[in-house]
């Protein structure tokens, strides 16, 4: 039996830990014999011996199958690829399928999620907000519904940055049916599609919420656009709350029913967010920087520092600029440019501000020659 389908039969095993069970399947891959001998010696009870060896072989022949496509891959917990920070949830997967780029997992990411029944106002702000999420250097991150999710996913790959979708169905069951295209432009440009299921599972209504626990798990927050009292949607903040992960929520009007679970959020210590730069501020704030002995000198005069990026850094002016119009500028791509003018910002020579960036440090060496026309 090859390794994949052990991994796949231990999927369906009931009643272990996430980290008991990876632990019995790399003992059952590494011992290279025939499994189904060993899961009583290993610890497995009759049920779960009857759960790994009953599993449908037609479900796992068609999963076997998908991974031999180009672009398609299983990332098992506790081995090289799977997302840091999705392994220290509570109940982590014990594999992903991933159609796409894997890489894109282990990039910051912010979830951003709402109703499907969506209005005027959250269809604008959603688009603003992951648009500039995206400049900002975040994986825009959601479940692929209709709605809000959509609309984040489109405004991301607007923004030439990257998305991951997470699916409560199979990788060949793409669901909404009319999302297929979506989820095919997400791995075409960079990005991932990625689920827990077998890739022939069906769209089940049980699916949904768990697949929200993998949507907040991924991220390092999570953004409410709209959401009424009675939304799902409420289920990824309270997996988000129970993960450590900050949540944030976007005030709406008044009387609008999609902004109630927004509020609601917001009463209970969800961050208040305006702009996105709340977000990203909040989100910088929990950085983890390394210690340093106290005599270790951290700064040099300003004279003397060779400045990063200096060509990127001459192309923003005093007015806010654009990241495309600075990529232009720059003679360089939008998603290179992106990741030096967040370093910029961290440094303290520019401001994010909504449409853009500002200068707010002058540099004297910063000369004319880098500018591109």
């Amino acid at each position: 039996m090859q390794p994949e389908e052990i991994s796949l039969r231990m999927r369906g095993v009931k009643g272990l830990d996430t980290s008991l069970a990876s632990q019995i399947m790399r003992q059952l891959i590494a011992a290279g014999t025939e499994p189904c001998k060993l899961l009583r010696e290993i610890g497995l009870n009759d049920r779960q011996q009857a759960q790994f060896q009953q599993a449908d072989a037609r479900y796992l022949a068609s999963t076997l199958r998908w991974l031999e496509q180009v672009g398609c891959q299983m990332l098992l917990y506790g081995e090289v690829g799977y997302p840091e920070r999705l392994k220290h949830i509570n109940d982590a997967p014990l594999l992903l399928l991933v159609q796409g780029n894997p890489q894109v997992l282990q990039q910051p990411q912010i979830a951003m999620v709402g109703s499907r029944q969506f209005s005027h106002y959250g269809e604008h702000w959603g688009r603003y907000f992951a648009g500039e999420l995206t400049y900002c250097g975040l994986t825009i991150t959601s479940g692929l519904a209709i709605g809000i999710d959509g609309i984040c996913h489109r405004a991301a790959l607007a923004a030439s940055g990257c998305t991951v979708a997470v699916l409560g169905s199979g990788l060949a069951n793409v669901y909404p049916r009319q999302h297929r295209r979506l989820a095919e432009q997400i791995v075409e440009q960079g990005g991932a599609v990625v689920s827990d299921h077998l890739v022939t599972d069906l769209p089940l209504a049980a699916h949904f919420p768990r697949r929200n626990r993998i949507i907040s798990g991924l991220s390092l927050g999570v953004l409410v656009i709209e959401a009424s009292l009675h939304s799902g949607t409420l289920i990824t903040a309270r997996y988000a709350l129970e993960q450590g992960r900050e949540v944030f929520a976007l005030p709406g009007a008044l009387g609008n029913p999609m902004s109630e679970g927004t509020h609601w959020l917001i009463q209970q210590g969800a961050y208040l967010v305006t702009s996105p730069k709340d977000i990203a501020e909040q989100l910088g704030s929990s950085l983890h920087w390394l210690s340093i002995n106290e005599n270790t000198p951290i700064c040099v005069s300003e004279a003397e520092v060779e400045l990063p990026f200096a060509d990127v850094l001459a192309n923003v002016g005093d007015e806010v600029t654009p990241v495309d119009v600075v990529a232009e500028r720059a003679g360089q791509p939008v998603t290179e440019v992106v990741i030096k003018l967040l370093d910029l910002e961290l440094a303290g020579w520019i401001a994010a501000v909504p449409g853009g960036y500002v200068r707010i440090r002058k540099a004297s060496h910063v000369r004319r020659t880098y500018v591109l026309v």
